[in-house]
C-alpha cells in the first residue's frame, strides 16, 4: 500500500503492529488539528487549589511512597524507589487530568530514632526536627511535587494509630503474651534490638559488631536474645552484660485475619507488581503469626491501655497509618480519601523490603477494624521495585557506602539529569545498579545526542531561517505522501506505548518511549535536509523545509509534555523556548475512544516561538573520573566530606598519606571541567571545586 513502507520501516523499526488504520488514524488526526482553535492557558496541571479530594464521576487516585526513615539522609537507591517513583507517576496523572493526591512524610518513631539521637548527642525531638528539613530539602531540590510531606510525630498520628488500635482491640484481634527481651541493668531498662550489639551468632561470620536486629556483615536477620557476648549500646563494652527477662506485650492477631487477607490479596493484587504479589503469597503460605505490636521504648505512639503506659507501638504497625493522619494533618475531610474504596484507587510505591508491611501487616490492620459502617481505601496497586545497587556495591544507610540526596546537589548535574537517570535504571524486574561511566553515557547519547539535539536543531533552525514562525505550508506540504503517514503513525504508536507503560508504571519502557520520538524527529530532520531545500530555488521545496520544521517543532512541543513527569524543569526549559504553557500543549487530558490519542498540531501557523538554548552538557571522562574518586568507599573513610551521613561522624582516623593523592586527582580534574564551561555550569563546578580545595588544604599528611 505504502510506496515507502519498506524504506521507513529500515530507517525508523516500524513496529509490525501499526496497521493500514493506524496510519489513516494518525493522518486524519493531523489534519482535523489545524481546524481546532489553539489551546488557551488553563490552571496548572498540579492545581492551585486546597485542598484536592476526591470528585465523584472522576478517576480519583489517592498515590503514597513509602515514608523514609528520619535518622539518615535518603540515598538514590531510597529516592527511586519510593518518593521519585511515585512523583513520575503523580505528574503523569496530573497530564492526564485525574484528580491526583500525593502524600508522603518522614517516618519519626522507633527505635532508630532513639538510637542516632544517642549518638549524635541530641534529644529525639531534636533528631526528628533535623532530619525532617534534611529530608525535606533533599526532595525539594530532587523536584518532587508532594501534595502534603509531613510527619508522623503529630497530634494526628497519636489521634489515628490509637482509634485504629482500639478498634482492633474491642474486635478482640490483640492478646497479650510475654517476651524474653535483654535488659541492662545499669539503664534500668529493657533494650530493643537497636540498643544493644555484640558477635554474630552465624556461625560462619561471627561478627563482633552485630546489631540487635540484624548483622551489616552477613546481611543475616536476627534476634537480640541470639547474639554472643551481648552489650547495652548505651554503656557500651566497659558496662554490664545484659540478661535475658520477661516482658509483657501485646500482639496481632494475624492468624484470626488470614482467610479475610487472603481472600482480598488474591481479589486486590491483579494490578500489583509480580515482585509484591509473590512476597504477600509467600507470607500467606508459610501461614500467619500473632505479631509483636508494641516496644518498650518512650520514643513513639503510646499505647492507650491500662498496664502498657510505659510502651509504645512498634513503629511497623504505626508507620502505615502515618499515611491517614499526614492525609488528616492536610486536610480535615481525609476521610473523603480513606473511607471511600469505591471511588478511591490507590497506589502505594516502595522499594520490596517493605512490601511484607504494606501487602500483609497494614491491610489485615484495617480489614479487622472495618465493619458495615466503616470500609477502608485499600491499596489497588501497590507497585514495588526491586533494589538499586551502587557500582559493583550496594548502597547503605549504615556504612554509608553510595551517593546520597545531598551528594547529588554538589556534582553540579541537574537534577533532571539524576532523575532521568534513576529512571532509566529504574529497577522494576530485577536489580539493577548506579554506575558513574553509565550516567556519562545516558547522558552524552541518549540526553544530548538524541533528544537534546533534536530539540535544539528544530527550535534554531525555525528561529534562524523562518524567524521563529511556525509555518502555514505544513497543513498542505505535510501528510500527504506515504512516508508522512508512517512517520505520523509511527509517533502515535510511540505515543500510545509511552501513555500505556505509564499508566502501568514501567516507567523505563516510558523512558524508552520518548527517546524513540526523539529518534524519528531526528531521522525526518536528516532525511528531508530542510537547510538545504530552504536556499532553493524551487517554492514547493521551500515549503517542504518550511513545512517539517514546523512538524519537528510541534512534536518537540509533544516531547516537552511527555517529559514532565521525568524531567519537570527540562520540560520547563522547552515549553519557555517554544512560548507556551505545558496546559496549551498538552495533549494527554483530551483524548478519548471517539478521539483517539494522536500527534497533533498545537503550535498553529503564525505562533511565534521564542529564543532557543543547549537544553543538555556533556558529562566528560574527567568528571566522571573525579566522581567515582569523590564518593568511592565509604562516608567514614571519606571522612564524612560529604555530609551524606547526616552528621555521621569517621570511626577511624582518616590515613591521609593515601587519600591526598586522591583528592589532588580530583581538584586537576575538577578545574579542568570548570575551566571549560560557561554560566550556571560554570558556577556549580566551580563550587565543587572550592569544596575539594577545602578538603584538600584540611588534610593532614
Amino acid at each position: 500500500m505504502f510506496d515507502c513502507f519498506e524504506t521507513m520501516a529500515e530507517c525508523c523499526n516500524v513496529s509490525s503492529s501499526i496497521s493500514a488504520e493506524d496510519v489513516e488514524a494518525g493522518v486524519s488526526a493531523w489534519k482535523k488539528s489545524f481546524s481546532s482553535a489553539p489551546s488557551k492557558p488553563s490552571k496548572s496541571s498540579k492545581g492551585d487549589e486546597k485542598p484536592v479530594l476526591p470528585v465523584p464521576g472522576q478517576r480519583n487516585v489517592l498515590i503514597t511512597s513509602a515514608l523514609p526513615y528520619v535518622n539518615n539522609v535518603p540515598h538514590l537507591g531510597n529516592i527511586v524507589g519510593c518518593v521519585l517513583s511515585a512523583d513520575v507517576f503523580a505528574r503523569f496523572c496530573r497530564l492526564r487530568k485525574y484528580n491526583t493526591l500525593y502524600i508522603c512524610g518522614t517516618d519519626e518513631h522507633g527505635t532508630a530514632t532513639e538510637a542516632k539521637a544517642l549518638a549524635e548527642g541530641l534529644s529525639p525531638r531534636e533528631i526528628c526536627d533535623k532530619y525532617h528539613a534534611i529530608h525535606s530539602d533533599v526532595y525539594k531540590w530532587f523536584d518532587i511535587s508532594f501534595d502534603h510531606f509531613g510527619r508522623t510525630t503529630t497530634p494526628n498520628m497519636t489521634k489515628c494509630a490509637q482509634d485504629v488500635f482500639l478498634k482492633l482491640h474491642e474486635k478482640g484481634f490483640v492478646s497479650e503474651d510475654t517476651v524474653e527481651q535483654l535488659h541492662c541493668a545499669k539503664c534500668d531498662k529493657f533494650l530493643a534490638d537497636r540498643f544493644v550489639e555484640g558477635q554474630c551468632p552465624i556461625v560462619t561470620c561471627k561478627y563482633d559488631d552485630a546489631r540487635g536486629d540484624q548483622c551489616d556483615a552477613c546481611g543475616k536477620l536476627i534476634n537480640a536474645v541470639e547474639l554472643v557476648n551481648p552489650r547495652c549500646k548505651t554503656c557500651g563494652r566497659g558496662g554490664p552484660q545484659p540478661t535475658i527477662k520477661t516482658s509483657k506485650h501485646l500482639f496481632m492477631e494475624l492468624p484470626k485475619l488470614e482467610s479475610r487477607l487472603t481472600q482480598w490479596i488474591e481479589e486486590s493484587s491483579k494490578n500489583w507488581t509480580n515482585n509484591a504479589r509473590v512476597i504477600a503469597n509467600s507470607w500467606l503460605k508459610g501461614g500467619l503469626q500473632d505479631r509483636c505490636i508494641t516496644r518498650d521504648l518512650k520514643w513513639g505512639t503510646k499505647v492507650p491501655l491500662k498496664g502498657y503506659e510505659s510502651k509504645v507501638f512498634y513503629v511497623w504497625f504505626e508507620a502505615p497509618i502515618g499515611y491517614i493522619s499526614i492525609t488528616a494533618d492536610y486536610t480535615d475531610q481525609w476521610e473523603k480519601w480513606w473511607k471511600d474504596p469505591d471511588n478511591v484507587e490507590y497506589y502505594e510505591f516502595m522499594a520490596k523490603d517493605n512490601v511484607p508491611f504494606h501487602s500483609v501487616v497494614f491491610p489485615a490492620t484495617l480489614l479487622g477494624t472495618e465493619d458495615e459502617n466503616l470500609k477502608w481505601t485499600k491499596v489497588t496497586n501497590l507497585m514495588s521495585t526491586e533494589y538499586l545497587n551502587y557500582e559493583d556495591a550496594k548502597f547503605s544507610k549504615s556504612r554509608g557506602i553510595g551517593v546520597f540526596g545531598n551528594d547529588a546537589q554538589t556534582t553540579g548535574i541537574s537534577a533532571d539529569i539524576w532523575r532521568f537517570y534513576l529512571i532509566y535504571t529504574r529497577p522494576e524486574n530485577a536489580d539493577s545498579a548506579f554506575k558513574w561511566d553509565d550516567l556519562a553515557l545516558k547522558n552524552n547519547t541518549e540526553l544530548l545526542a538524541n533528544l537534546g539535539n533534536f530539540v535544539n536543531r528544530a527550535l534554531k533552525f525555525c528561529k534562524s531561517q523562518f524567524g521563529g514562525n511556525i509555518s502555514p505550508a505544513m497543513e498542505d506540504a505535510f501528510g500527504q505522501s506515504d512516508s508522512d503517514k508512517m512517520f505520523l503513525a509511527q509517533v502515535n504508536e510511540s505515543l500510545r506505548v509511552y501513555v500505556d507503560c505509564m499508566e502501568k508504571t514501567r516507567q523505563r519502557d516510558s523512558i524508552s518511549a520518548v527517546l524513540s520520538i526523539c529518534k524519528l524527529g531526528n531521522q525526518l530532520m536528516q532525511a528531508e535536509t530542510p537547510w538545504k531545500k530552504v536556499k532553493s530555488s524551487d517554492e514547493a521545496e521551500k515549503a517542504r523545509a518550511a513545512a517539517v520544521v514546523s512538524v519537528c517543532v510541534n512534536l518537540a512541543a509533544l516531547v516537552a509534555v511527555l517529559v514532565e513527569p521525568i524531567m519537570p524543569n527540562f520540560s520547563r526549559t522547552i515549553l519557555q523556548q517554544l512560548n507556551v504553557t505545558i496546559d496549551q500543549v498538552n495533549c494527554l487530558g483530551v483524548s478519548t475512544s471517539d478521539d483517539p490519542l494522536c500527534f497533533t498540531c498545537v503550535l498553529k501557523p503564525g505562533h511565534v516561538i521564542g529564543d532557543p538554548e543547549p537544553l543538555v552538557r556533556e558529562i566528560k571522562p574527567e568528571e566522571v573520573d573525579a566522581f567515582r574518586k569523590q564518593f568511592s568507599g565509604s562516608q567514614a573513610e571519606r571522612g564524612g566530606a560529604s555530609g551524606s551521613g547526616g552528621g555521621q561522624k569517621p570511626t577511624q582516623k582518616l590515613d591521609a598519606g593515601k587519600f591526598k593523592p586522591l583528592l589532588e586527582d580530583a581538584v586537576k580534574a575538577q578545574s579542568q571541567v570548570a575551566d571549560s564551561l560557561k554560566g550556571q555550569d560554570k558556577k556549580a563546578a566551580s563550587d565543587l571545586l572550592a569544596y575539594l580545595k577545602k578538603e584538600l588544604s584540611a588534610l593532614k599528611v
